[in-house]
């Protein structure tokens, strides 16, 4: 039997990384998966491979996350079983040298559509006394590095908003859970200069997206009073 049939899922920055990983772990084990991403074609056919919806938006847009909701309360009749907030971005810089566009664009994609998405269904999953909402944070939302000011910026704030949310829905049946990865391959790395940035570990050292995704979908079919708050995620 699969851990998650008849559940829904609804899965950000589907199209790549974590978040794709997990779309594809979670239709692997039975739920019916609703993938948002800004890429249209590219979303289209991954939702097509694991027989999932995709719902084109772009989470640095308050209206368009808004709207995004609404369609799948629409389309479900109601809220998500699932959420994985797995959409982020990235950049590396002295905090001197980083731009308030880097900054926005790290605290309104990580965290404030972080905090939009939660808003939107959280009361239906309180209203029948079950759901799940995973934030995929980072080690840098614990650990300063160097040049990451904006991103963990944002990541910290993650981190503080989940142990609020904890709190709030403890004893309603409703599941948060906070997952910590190191460093992953994913995609954020492409832009960067290594040469400019030696200190960054290898590519070919770092977590993989579906090691992440197997964690996630892990905590997600747990017994439903099981609540795994905190994940962290190390390379050996």
């Amino acid at each position: 039997m699969n851990d998650l049939a008849g559940c829904s899922a609804l899965v950000t920055g589907a199209t790549s990384g974590i978040g794709a990983a997990c779309a594809r772990a979670l239709a692997s084990g039975g739920a019916e998966v609703f993938l948002v991403a800004r890429r249209r074609d590219l979303l289209s056919r991954i939702a097509d491979e694991i027989g999932g919806h995709d719902l084109p938006a772009d989470l640095a847009d308050d209206g368009q996350v808004e709207g995004l909701s609404a369609e799948v309360a629409a389309r479900l009749g109601g809220t998500p079983d699932v959420l994985v907030h797995a959409a982020g971005v990235f950049s590396l810089a002295p905090l001197h040298q980083t731009g308030l566009e880097d900054l926005d664009r790290s605290l309104t994609v990580n965290l404030r559509s972080a905090f939009l998405l939660a808003r939107a269904f959280l009361p239906g999953m309180l209203r029948r006394n079950h759901g799940h909402i995973v934030l995929v944070g980072s080690v840098a939302g614990r650990t300063a590095f160097p040049e990451n000011s904006a991103y963990s910026a944002s990541k910290f704030g993650l981190r503080g908003m989940h142990e609020v949310l904890r709190e709030e829905t403890r004893g309603t049946g409703v599941r948060t859970s906070l997952v910590e990865p190191g460093a992953c391959d994913t995609p954020l790395w492409d832009p960067i200069d290594r040469e400019r940035h030696p200190g960054l570990p290898p590519r070919d050292g770092m977590l993989e997206p579906r090691q992440v995704a197997e964690a996630i979908l892990f905590l997600v079919t747990r017994p439903a009073t099981v609540q795994i708050p905190l994940l962290q995620i190390e390379r050996t």
